[in-house]
């Protein structure tokens, strides 16, 4: 570990971790042709069904200008269908095309893999044990994000700055 991210030596380890992780399902996924992040909006439309982008935003903790770039290439390759809420005229819905269910077991194959690569070092009880810790990681990750934004906005908000 380089010197100088001792002092964050968990967060040095998460990064890296992130970063592989992130680098293998890049490539496990451009076999079946997405990038990372639209196999994330995929699984919920097959899981869920058709749905407003601004609920996919808020399910995958996605911003609205990365969802409107991920929706627009996933309708380019055939894979989704955007067409305006019935219910709310400003809303679009986002489908999964017919074209897209081929593409379902393919993205299944390629998630399982990645797992087999993070698991296959680990026996159960490790496995059920990273799980814990890493959600406990993302609650607190989570809760700092929260209170950085309430604070930066409180402070913003006042119009002082400071």
């Amino acid at each position: 570990m380089p010197p100088s991210v001792q002092a964050g030596a968990m967060s040095y380890a998460i990064f890296r971790v992130a970063r592989l992780h992130r680098m293998l399902a890049q490539q496990l996924l451009r076999r079946v042709g997405l990038h990372t992040g639209q196999e994330l909006v995929m699984m919920q439309l097959w899981d869920r069904g058709p749905q407003r982008q601004t609920d996919l935003v808020r399910l995958l903790g996605s911003d609205a200008a990365t969802m409107t770039r991920t929706i627009r290439r996933l309708e380019h390759a055939g894979f989704v269908r955007r067409s305006p809420c019935a219910a709310d005229k400003r809303a679009t819905i986002i489908e999964p095309t017919t074209a897209s269910l081929a593409l379902r077991g393919e993205v299944e194959r390629v998630w399982a893999e990645l797992e087999r690569s993070v698991t296959d070092q680990l026996t159960s009880d490790e496995q059920a044990e990273a799980l814990e810790v890493l959600t406990r990681i993302a609650d607190g990750l989570t809760r700092a994000t929260t209170q950085n934004a309430t604070e930066a906005t409180g402070a913003t908000g006042t119009g002082t700055g400071t």
